[in-house]
């Protein structure tokens, strides 16, 4: 009895020894043979019509948005591209949005609030693009309008944190009545180098911030951050994108389906007091 008790405990620590750290995570979060939201699409959504364009000034490769249907449900989808491949990544800007990136998303979620169909958005950037052409063009003006605007959507929105979730850059097409956050996707502040060079004067010490950060779906849920995990396959969602993402469109229609049944007035209350009560701890 007692060496069964003792190969039992043995298991049990080693499989807590090889849960996955918030470092690790954060480089599943990164692979680049993780699904991005060209994947997503083709594995989810029956047909998918892309509209481009600010109207302003020009059409940011790093943001894709368009008119889809998952399932049953006719919906406007919006997401960071990214690209497996360096070529795709450059076109793409590695999914690192300007200032009209955030406009075009913008006009686009006000075109599915003026039809009435639900936004689904799918979150994966290091961040809005830092150069002085996105400052010149209003980058701070155009997330913080950004925020602005889907807040005050008529129109459920569901948010899915599929890879990295770095600073305003996710958060301003990341406000919505359900986040949905991928099991080794991050979503934080600053990147774990960056609160490391704060902090510790060392990149090195990127590990120990990613840990303090809480920047996982777990810590997160913990939080009140997110609504749900969604489950990804055994090593990550880059072992099996079909898997992975028919997880995701699981989620997503189930959170469709509960918001649609709220009326307009009750859905924007929720989604209020879901706002306000972020950063507020016992």
């Amino acid at each position: 009895m007692a060496s069964k008790k003792t190969a039992a405990k043995t298991a049990q620590k080693t499989s807590k020894a090889k849960a996955p750290t918030a470092w690790d995570r954060v480089q599943l979060a990164r692979d680049a043979k993780r699904p991005h939201l060209a994947d997503f699409l083709r594995e989810i959504a029956s047909d998918f019509e892309e509209l481009h364009g600010d109207r302003l000034v020009n059409d940011d490769r790093a943001l894709i948005g368009g008119f889809a249907t998952i399932g049953d449900e006719k919906v406007l989808v919006l997401g960071h591209h990214k690209g497996a491949t360096v070529e795709e990544n450059m076109e793409a800007n590695f999914g690192m949005v300007n200032p009209d990136g955030y406009r075009k998303a913008m006009r686009l979620g006000k075109l599915a609030e003026k039809f009435h169909l639900p936004i689904v958005t799918f979150v994966d950037t290091p961040g809005a693009y830092p150069g002085d052409t996105a400052e010149a063009r209003g980058q701070a003006e155009a997330i913080a309008k950004s925020l602005e605007v889907f807040a005050g959507l008529k129109t459920p929105i569901v948010v899915v944190v599929t890879g990295e979730g770095g600073s305003g850059g996710a958060l301003a097409i990341a406000v919505g009545d359900r986040i949905l956050m991928l099991e080794n996707a991050v979503y934080s502040v600053i990147s774990p180098e960056g609160c490391a060079g704060i902090l510790w004067r060392d990149g090195k010490a990127a590990p120990l911030a990613a840990e303090a950060l809480k920047i996982t779906a777990a810590d997160l849920a913990k939080l009140g951050v997110i609504d749900e995990i969604v489950p990804e396959p055994a090593g990550g969602a880059q072992k099996n994108h079909k898997l992975a993402a028919a997880n995701v469109k699981k989620a997503v229609l189930k959170a469709i389906k509960e918001l649609k049944k709220l009326a307009t007035e009750d859905l924007m209350a929720a989604r209020y007091e879901k706002l306000m009560k972020m950063g507020r701890f016992n």
